[in-house]
C-alpha cells in the first residue's frame, strides 16, 4: 500500500508529528512498534509539560492518541523490519509481512534504556535488575535497592522507588548530581535516598536472584559491596537508529544527523524528530517540537514535488 507520509515511532515526536501531518491532510500512517508511547510510559510523574501540573507518562500518552485518533490518524502496531530509501518511492517492510511505499518518512523511533555491560548483567536482568521503577518499583515494598546514575532519569526512579522500598542508594561515577536542580533538592530532602559519590559499579552478584553489587569507589579504588534486593540502570539511553545506519547519516553516537531548520535528514523526503536525533536534552517538549517541525518540512516537501494530493 501506498502513502504519503508514514511515520516510524508512537512516542511525543511520533504523535504531534501525526497531528500536524493530519490536519494538513496528508493522512498519515503511524508505525507504533510494540509499546506505543515511547520512554514516556516510564515516566510515572510529569511536572513540566505545559497545560499539566501533574500527570504520568501513560496519562499523557493516552491524551495524544484520543487527540490524532479523533483526526483519522491510522495505526499498525507493527515494526519495520527493513527500510530502503535508495529509490523513490520509499519501500519499507514490516514485521507481519506487509510491504508498504511511501512518498515521504517521518523517522520518530525514540532510544532504549543503555546497560552497564559489566559481570552479572544479564544474569540478573529481570531477576533483580530493572531500568524501569514504574514497571517494577511495586515489587520491591520495604526493601533495600540501589539506582545506578546521576541524571534526571536516575533521581525520577530514586524518587519513584521511595514510595515503596525502605532505603534507595543511588551510586553515581561523579562527585554532584547531573539532573535537573528542582530533581536534585526532592532527592536531597527525601530521608530515605542516600547517595554514593565518585563510585561506579563493577559486578552483580547473587544466587537465583540479584543480592548484592560489588562497588568500586574511584577515588581510593577500593572495592565494597552492597546488599540490595534490586537495582535500576538508568545511565541513559541509545539511539534507536540501526535500521538507518547503511542509509542516512549518522554520528557516532548513532543520533541520526538532522538539519536544524528542518528536520530532513541526509536523503531528501526523509526526516527524524524526537530522541532518535536529540543527543543534548531529550525532553518530551523538544520532542513535541521537533515532531512538528518534521511533519510541516514533510508537507512543504510534498508540495514542492507535488506529491500532495487531497
Amino acid at each position: 500500500m501506498h502513502h504519503q507520509v508514514v511515520i516510524l515511532g508512537a512516542g511525543p515526536a511520533g504523535y504531534t508529528a501525526a497531528l500536524y501531518a493530519a490536519r494538513s491532510g496528508l493522512k498519515p500512517i503511524v508505525i507504533s512498534g510494540p509499546l506505543p508511547g515511547g520512554q514516556l510510559v516510564y515516566t510515572h510523574q510529569i511536572e513540566n509539560f505545559p497545560g499539566f501540573m501533574n500527570i504520568s507518562g501513560v496519562e499523557l500518552v493516552e491524551t495524544f492518541d484520543k487527540q490524532v485518533l479523533s483526526l483519522g490518524v491510522s495505526f499498525i502496531h507493527e515494526s519495520v523490519e527493513t527500510v530502503d530509501f535508495s529509490n523513490r518511492p520509499f519501500h519499507l517492510a514490516l514485521s507481519n509481512g506487509e510491504d508498504m511505499t511511501a512518498d515521504s518518512v517521518i523517522i520518530a523511533m525514540g532510544s532504549s534504556p543503555r546497560w552497564l555491560g559489566i559481570p552479572g548483567e544479564e544474569k540478573f536482568k529481570g531477576k533483580g535488575i530493572s531500568v524501569c521503577a514504574t514497571c517494577d518499583g511495586f515489587f520491591y515494598r520495604g526493601k533495600k535497592v540501589a539506582v545506578i546514575g546521576g541524571g534526571n532519569t536516575a533521581l525520577y526512579e530514586a524518587l519513584f522507588l521511595s514510595t515503596f522500598a525502605e532505603k534507595i542508594t543511588i551510586i553515581h561515577r561523579h562527585a554532584q548530581l547531573s539532573g535537573e536542580k528542582a530533581l536534585i533538592e526532592k532527592v536531597k530532602k527525601n530521608p530515605k535516598i542516600n547517595v554514593l559519590w565518585n563510585t561506579e559499579a563493577v559486578s552483580f552478584e547473587g544466587e537465583e536472584k540479584l543480592s548484592k553489587i560489588v562497588l568500586k569507589n574511584l577515588e581510593t579504588n577500593h572495592l565494597t559491596e552492597l546488599e540490595i534486593a534490586g537495582a535500576f540502570v538508568a545511565i541513559g539511553q541509545i539511539p534507536n537508529s540501526s535500521l538507518f545506519e547503511k542509509q542516512l547519516d549518522i554520528d557516532s553516537q548513532g543520533f541520526i544527523l538532522t538539519n536544524y531548520k528542518t528536520r530532513e535528514t541526509s536523503i531528501s523526503g526523509i526526516f527524524a524528530a524526537g530522541d532518535i536525533q536529540e543527543p543534548i536534552y531529550r525532553q518530551a517538549i523538544i520532542a513535541c517540537g521537533s515532531g512538528c517541525i518534521a511533519a510541516l518540512s514533510a508537507e512543504k516537501f510534498l508540495l514542492e514535488k507535488n506529491r500532495f494530493h487531497l
